[in-house]
């Protein structure tokens, strides 16, 4: 059975995201431990709230440096502000610097007529390449949930796995060899959420 690390450094949206990847056949470890998180199959990187926050309690618990290191010598899913942290800054806050690991900015949404902010809700996401295995059995165009006042603008557009449109086509999730992140909440995202975390705990790289 696939063990998966989920990061616990105070800001993530723990219970629900272990108990959605528990119910697609993953044993979780909620956990800020680096030898727990060295010993996972897998690491789950989730994030809600303040960009500075998530950093603070990120650097707080030696988070950001366990992320780094495994970024790319293990399977990592990054959620929400989990997926923003993996850019160099973000404008939150005044301006916020990031974890770096791919070049790029965290963008607050415009000011565009009948678009509220923060997006909330239910929205459609457009698969760039329905054939990542990330993507198995999931619909083109599939529903996901969302709750963010910022989005990814990654300087790579080669990292772009998915975009949504919300008063602008923005980048809703990133995937760069065994790293996969998505704006949206899978573990809010009922079956095509509970799709994608079955994926994940598959994925084979």
């Amino acid at each position: 059975m696939t063990r998966i690390a989920l990061l616990d450094y105070g800001m993530g949206n723990l219970h629900s995201a272990a108990k959605a990847l528990e119910h697609v056949g993953a044993t979780v470890d909620v956990t800020n431990d680096p030898k727990l998180i060295a010993q996972a199959d897998k690491i789950v990187f989730p994030g809600v709230g303040a960009m500075r926050d998530c950093m603070q309690g990120m650097r707080e618990a030696g988070i950001d440096e366990v992320v780094r290191h495994a970024a790319f010598n293990k399977p990592v899913l990054a959620i929400c502000v989990g997926m923003q942290a993996l850019l160099e800054s973000s404008e939150e806050n005044g301006g916020t610097e990031a974890l770096g690991i791919f070049e790029g900015t965290v963008k607050h949404f415009p000011n565009i007529d009948g678009i509220k902010v923060p997006h909330m809700g239910w929205n459609q996401v457009h698969q760039a390449d329905p054939s990542h295995p990330m993507w198995k059995d999931i619909e083109q165009d599939a529903r996901f949930y969302f709750v963010h006042s910022y989005y990814v603008e990654p300087k790579d557009q080669s990292l772009v796995a998915a975009t949504c449109d919300y008063g602008l086509q923005f980048c809703t999730a990133i995937h760069k060899e065994n790293l996969f992140a998505t704006q949206f909440h899978p573990e809010k995202s009922h079956t095509a959420g509970l799709q994608l975390l079955k994926n994940f705990v598959e994925w084979d790289i």
